[in-house]
């Protein structure tokens, strides 16, 4: 199993499939670096080489009790890129990945990146305070703590159908896809997916995405009942200087696999400017 040991002594699993120009992926949570599958190849046969790591706590890394926030997350990033010695990298991040990719940046700068892509993420910020007052109340995060600690198993398969739509009259969603959500959850550790809770919600990457200067792509679904887009997407774009902005009409919150096709086709377009 491909590994790197970070300086607190946490192993983190990283998948390195193709070569060419490098993309590096960041998932969302709970999930692990799987559900980055169906870009990963696509790249690959299209000349790229992928690099996608296990988020600490998450997937086949290890479950360390410390180091579970975005800076964590962020230096974790980084040792990875350092430890396989990456350059003029594209990082790619979803949801709570597109967090650590800002938060990556504002710590670590451009030296080794060419461009980043926020499919879905939570920047610039997502809960409700005085000078966010269109985000998300602090009970919607309480709430998913206490679902979690109570029945993590359950709370993942109702998370499901919000995070793909499924709740949608006329969705399409597989059974499969909804079984592959729960799969991937169950594999995080109960203590890094609560800690990443608060992580992802109250973080303010602000200041992150002021520092973003390379070529940049915000994609997001109009649908988004995780992440919502007037309060993220929409305002990153606006953060970030010259920002290429998409957005998908209907498409929910996991739309790397409800669009697999158009996103990929989108990723490429982008990559290959």
């Amino acid at each position: 199993m491909s590994t790197i040991t970070t300086k607190d002594g946490t192993e983190i699993y990283y998948k390195d499939w193709g070569e060419g120009p490098v993309v590096t992926f960041s998932h969302g949570w709970p999930l692990s670096s799987d559900a980055w599958d169906g870009q990963m190849l696509f790249l690959v046969q299209h000349g790229f080489r992928v690099v996608v790591h296990d988020r600490r706590g998450h997937g086949r890394s290890s479950q360390a009790s410390s180091g579970n926030d975005m800076n964590g997350y962020a230096d974790d990033l980084a040792a990875v890129i350092e430890a396989l010695d990456l350059h003029d990298v594209s990082l790619v991040g979803h949801s709570t990945g597109g967090g650590e990719v800002a938060r990556y940046i504002g710590r670590y700068g451009t030296a080794r990146v060419a461009k980043a892509i926020l499919i879905a993420a939570v920047p610039p910020l997502m809960l409700k305070t005085d000078a966010n007052p269109e985000g998300l109340p602090i009970d919607v995060f309480d709430d998913m703590r206490e679902a979690l600690f109570k029945d993590r198993s359950q709370f993942y398969r109702d998370l499901a159908t919000q995070f793909y739509g499924a709740n949608r009259p006329g969705s399409e969603v597989s059974q499969g896809i909804l079984d592959q959500f729960w799969l991937w959850s169950m594999q995080s550790g109960l203590l890094n997916a609560y800690l990443s809770i608060k992580a992802f919600s109250e973080t303010d990457f602000t200041e992150d995405l002021a520092k973003f200067d390379v070529p940049t792509l915000v994609l997001h679904g109009e649908d988004d009942q995780i992440v919502p887009v007037e309060d993220s997407a929409r305002k990153s774009a606006r953060l970030i200087k010259d920002a290429r902005d998409l957005y998908y009409p209907g498409a929910p919150h996991g739309l790397t696999a409800t669009h697999q096709d158009q996103v990929n086709a989108d990723l490429l377009n982008f990559l290959q400017s």
